[in-house]
């Protein structure tokens, strides 16, 4: 007899070590902040979790049609959030030597301009999330490209593949290539299009995305800045201070602005649905203004460092009295990888040069609901009743090198998750499930 054939209810059941998180650490070893079991089963129904027991309660949740899916002895979490990440630069990651604004120009704006044919953008977004879910990763923060279809491409195989992604048209009126810029009255009315069709539709949401200062002409600013108050449950996405250069440059552009946040401030692009990429070179003020305003900096290690941009001051922007929200993200393709894993291992290098410390705990923290919260979600980065049932399993001795480390014994779960952010990747990444349906990555034993 098969385990469905025992019980008499349509259920999806997922076993192995499960851990999430209730809020967020306060330091290595704060056990208070997450709940582990070394042997849990994840009761999903409908998509949903709906109670998570340890395994010795198997038999009461059971039922006819009944799945279990057995990963005991993996570690099961909430799939990997991305906070920043770029769709049309797949095909840029990992090329050489140059600084932000000259990496646009060489590379970024022309292989963006690509995405103007709808069936070469209908394919790279079969690539995208392909690849975001290789790397455990179930929801991300995308912009497009200029072009709204682009955008309506990976919406659309979001759909199709059941994800969660927060899509954003990104807009452009000036200083960059004529195929690659749109105007200020185009970027609202595609935006607000965008909003009409997909924002809510399922899983899917959409961001109002003003590239950076740089690219956007103080009536395109206006506009989306109009949008945003029209639409006050969207996201909004943009860059700040994330080269020196680049804050000059805005600063010859907006003379009458006190800095580069108030650029977007003066806009009503400044509020707890902004998301700000990179936001390394901050003025105390913008410190302060960012801290009010419940404005999120998105720390992008691996960009940062590969670009040459500087290093992000944690520890110094969380700190009192001016806390400023942080998420993480890999911003592919500046990135060097689209594994949150590899990002958090950078992140932890960044910090030490810094004279800080990222715990592992805080970093997985970080990956899951603390960038849920980032987004505003509460039914993301989390399993727990009522969540959605987007997992990630992994298998912490999936490289050779990693089985060898922690075999040296006495490891607890806080030293095994510090080996995975340290010296994982894709290859840790056994399975993945989006809304409790397996994603097939690995064919698992059940």
């Amino acid at each position: 007899m098969t385990f469905s054939d025992r019980f008499p209810s349509d259920r999806t059941l997922v076993r192995g070590r499960v851990l999430s998180f209730k809020r967020r650490p306060q330091r290595a070893g704060d056990t208070d902040a997450y709940t582990y079991l070394e042997d849990g089963v994840i009761v999903i129904d409908a998509g949903k979790v709906t109670d998570v027991i340890d395994a010795s309660e198997i038999g009461r949740v059971g039922g006819k049609g009944v799945v279990l899916h057995d990963f005991s002895g993996k570690l099961i979490l909430p799939g990997f959030i991305d906070t920043h990440i770029h769709f049309p630069q797949t095909q840029v990651i990992a090329s050489y030597g140059e600084q932000l604004l000259e990496w646009l120009t060489r590379y970024t704006f022309p292989a963006e301009s690509r995405y103007g044919d709808p069936a070469f953008a209908a394919a790279q977004a079969r690539f995208f999330i392909d690849e975001l879910l290789r790397n455990g990763t179930t929801t991300a923060v995308c912009y497009g490209s200029v072009h709204k279809g682009a955008a309506e491409a990976l919406l659309t195989e979001s759909e199709r593949r059941g994800t969660a992604m927060f899509v954003g048209k990104t807009a452009m009126d000036r200083n960059a290539p004529p195929d690659v810029l749109d105007t200020a009255q185009s970027a609202y009315d595609d935006t607000a299009s965008l909003i009409t069709a997909w924002h809510g539709r399922g899983r899917q949401k959409v961001v109002i995305t003003p590239r950076f200062a740089i690219t956007s002409t103080p009536e395109q600013l206006e506009a989306l800045g109009n949008l945003a108050r029209a639409h006050p449950d969207c996201l909004v996405q943009t860059h700040l201070s994330e080269n020196l250069e680049e804050i000059a440059t805005v600063e010859r552009l907006f003379p009458e602005r006190s800095d580069y946040l108030d650029v977007y401030d003066h806009y009503g692009l400044v509020g707890p649905k902004s998301l700000m990429g990179h936001a390394i070179h901050l003025t105390p003020r913008e410190i302060v203004r960012m801290s009010e305003s419940g404005a999120v900096a998105v720390f992008c290690p691996t960009s940062n460092l590969f670009i040459g941009s500087g290093l992000f001051d944690y520890k110094g922007l969380e700190g009192e009295p001016y806390p400023v929200r942080i998420a993480l993200a890999t911003d592919v393709g500046g990135g060097t990888s689209y594994s949150m894993l590899a990002t958090a291992a950078e992140a932890y290098k960044v910090m030490q040069l810094r004279g800080q410390k990222l715990s592992a705990i805080e970093a997985f923290h970080l990956m899951t609901r603390g960038n849920a919260e980032a987004l505003g979600e509460p039914d993301l980065g989390r399993i727990e009743p009522g969540a959605h049932a987007d997992l990630v399993v992994l298998d912490s001795t999936a490289r050779p090198a990693m089985a060898h480390r922690l075999a040296a014994g006495n490891c607890d779960l806080e030293e095994e998750l510090f080996v995975l952010m340290t010296l994982g990747g894709e290859q840790n990444v056994q399975e993945v499930f989006i809304g409790g349906q397996p994603q097939g990555l690995h064919r698992a034993d059940e």
